[in-house]
């Protein structure tokens, strides 16, 4: 056989195979169930998506959408959630997380006084803060050898950037920061579903997971209290 007639017959089977769906052609089929009113069909494409790593604010918005349709609240504030960390700045998303907190009444989490003030920025802004003082402390250092107070001030601007990075990755906006998705969670004193509750969580409800056990999670409360929540009811928001 002569090659050009090989080459000729590998690319009819080339285009004879399947095309792998992409991420583009999923969100396209999502939208257009959603549009149907097949919530549960555009909920697994719009999962596939972000199963794919292919993630933005506005699929997490649509796939918030797509659950508070189907009557998920839980998962919907989980998505309005994940939508705003990625765009802080999404009105949509904003006013949907606020309307489906109000259908629930979910408990939200209150952030200490000083995290409120450093709530402003993110950890990686904090730590890439530091970073710069901290290398223009040592430049400084280094080209000016006699002015040590500089240099001083520049690493304890460093270290206060390091320590409000510290705060806002591990406070309530952090990386342990969970949404309730069960219709009936309670948060109990200890690992047993007899143990007494703390407090009953509706869904779309914060905690912040300390520790995790098994099928048991340890979380802070927003009363202000702890308890122990089963791992399956929550679902942290950083993925």
């Amino acid at each position: 056989m002569k090659p050009s007639a090989l080459f000729q017959i590998l690319v009819l089977l080339l285009f004879a195979l399947p095309r792998a769906e992409g991420a583009d052609d999923f969100f396209a089929r999502a939208n257009t169930e959603f549009a149907a009113g097949s919530f549960k069909a555009a909920i697994a494409d719009y999962n596939a998506i972000v199963g794919s790593g292919e993630w933005s604010a506005n699929l997490f918005y649509d796939l918030g959408n797509a659950y508070f349709r189907d009557g998920d609240f839980g998962r919907a504030i989980l998505n309005y959630d994940r939508a705003l960390r990625l765009d802080r700045h999404h009105p949509e998303a904003d006013a949907n997380l606020r309307i489906a907190r109000d259908q629930t009444h979910s408990l939200e989490l209150s952030p200490p006084a000083l995290e409120r003030y450093l709530n402003f920025a993110t950890a990686n802004f904090f730590a890439v803060l530091g970073a710069i003082f901290f290398w223009l402390a040592v430049i400084f250092l280094i080209l000016r050898p006699g002015r040590v107070l500089w240099a001083v001030i520049g690493m304890f601007l460093a270290a206060t950037c390091a320590f409000a990075a510290y705060r806002v990755e591990n406070g309530t906006r952090g990386q342990s920061l969970a949404i309730v998705i069960a219709g009936n969670a309670e948060a109990r004193v200890a690992t047993a579903d007899s143990a007494r509750s703390v407090l009953a969580l509706p869904p779309g409800s914060e905690v912040l997971i300390l520790q995790e056990r098994g099928d048991w999670s340890y979380a802070a409360l927003p009363n202000d209290q702890r308890g122990w929540i089963a791992a399956n009811a929550v679902e942290k928001v950083r993925l």
